[in-house]
């Protein structure tokens, strides 16, 4: 692989850097920089940003709105918005949902829900986990059950990332009782202001409610917002869930939150000890050959091939590579990364240190949050099953 961009690669990369410094707030950069705290309007309003431009959708066809990028464009554009300090896209709507609904759904759901995913109005929500069903998804217990024109959904989703900010979520619903466990589920678009949608935050140890249970009691939901057929909604799930164990990866992000190590790392005199340099080293090394491997994904699934059938691998590595570089700055700060209630992340830290230093507060409560990434998305032990399953047979 020629890993040398062209002239015009470059000159796509200016174009973008310089529309970025242009409409990239820097208070919302600032906060990305340093991992502190980002509002609903910060999110939104750089998803906003971004639909303006039409650039919310760089990942879609040109068919539904796309900007015609080539998978190399659109990793550019991901690496600039990620060392600019842009927020990074709340994937639901964008990455996850849009694409269902452009393979699976009918022209009328195309026309209703892509607009306001393409203009970055609509939040949108993912109703998969369940208290009982994490990575075994298949085994579900929330029922749509059919009456009429409606289906009548009661039960209980939870982990649900940023629900309280949802306005729709699309969820996987057991709509048959018998047989096997995946030829039961179907897939429903929900408005989450139907009577009967509960949303409870779950209040984090870093002071967060970033996750969420979702409870449903008798919701109403038209018939006309089932995507696909009843029944098949598994296929449609797979389809998704390969989109986001490949979003895992987030191979920008690491590149930045390595440049982040670094400047913590030289802050307190760690880059002078070998041994931790080494680790630093090999990190850098791991994000390189994570950014090859997305690379030839990203060209394999240009040339038509299926590119997602490693999904499972980008997962794996992305997420593994979060939870070292996090391990790395708590070890690179020390005793100063050990604040993370929810008052050490709100007070101004500047005038704390000499030089006004703020780049410690948070390290702590990204440490904790990290810990997820091996599990959601499928756990990493499962990942592996299926990768051996699939070389070994």
């Amino acid at each position: 692989m020629n890993l040398e961009y062209t002239e015009q690669e470059e000159k796509f990369r200016e174009e973008v850097r310089q529309w970025i410094r242009e409409n990239l707030p820097a208070s919302t950069a600032e906060k990305v920089h340093n991992g502190w705290r980002l509002s609903r309007e910060d999110m939104q309003g750089w998803h906003k940003t971004l639909g303006k431009n039409g650039w919310l959708t760089y990942r879609w066809p040109e068919e539904f709105g796309g900007p015609g990028w080539s998978v190399i464009e659109r990793h550019l554009f991901e690496e600039e918005c990620a060392m600019a300090g842009a927020p990074r896209l709340i994937p639901y709507g964008p990455v996850m949902v849009a694409p269902v609904i452009m393979a699976f759904g009918n022209r009328a759901q195309q026309e209703r829900f892509l607009p306001g995913i393409a203009s970055g109005d609509v939040w949108w929500s993912q109703g998969y986990s369940e208290p009982g069903s994490g990575s075994d998804l298949a085994s579900l217990k929330t029922r749509a059950e059919r009456k009429g024109d409606v289906f009548i959904v009661n039960g209980q989703k939870i982990w649900t990332t940023l629900a309280q900010y949802g306005e729709w979520i699309f969820c996987l619903v057991r709509t048959k009782f018998d047989g096997k466990p995946q030829s039961g589920i179907s897939f429903l678009l929900i408005d989450m202001k139907s009577p009967g949608v509960t949303v409870r935050p779950i209040k984090l140890l870093d002071g967060e409610c970033e996750v969420n249970e979702v409870w449903f009691d008798n919701v109403e939901v038209p018939v006309e917002n089932l995507v696909g057929e009843e029944n098949n909604g598994w296929t449609y799930a797979k389809h998704l869930l390969a989109h986001e164990r490949s979003n895992i990866a987030e191979v920008a992000r690491a590149k930045r939150e390595l440049g982040r190590l670094k400047r913590i790392a030289r802050k307190n005199n760690l880059l002078d000890d070998f041994r931790f340099r080494d680790e630093v080293a090999k990190l850098e090394v791991d994000i390189q050959a994570l950014e090859i491997l997305v690379l030839r994904v990203l060209s394999a699934e240009r040339s038509g091939k299926k590119a997602l059938d490693i999904a499972g691998l980008l997962k794996i590595r992305g997420s593994e590579i979060q939870q070292r570089y996090s391990e790395l700055m708590m070890l690179a700060a020390g005793p100063s990364s050990l604040p993370f209630i929810e008052e050490a992340l709100d007070i101004d830290w500047a005038g704390s240190y000499p030089d006004g230093d703020r780049i410690h507060a948070p390290l702590a409560g990204t440490y904790f949050n990290l810990r997820k990434t091996t599990i959601y998305g499928g756990s990493n032990e499962i990942q592996r099953n299926i990768i051996a399953q699939a070389l070994l047979g």
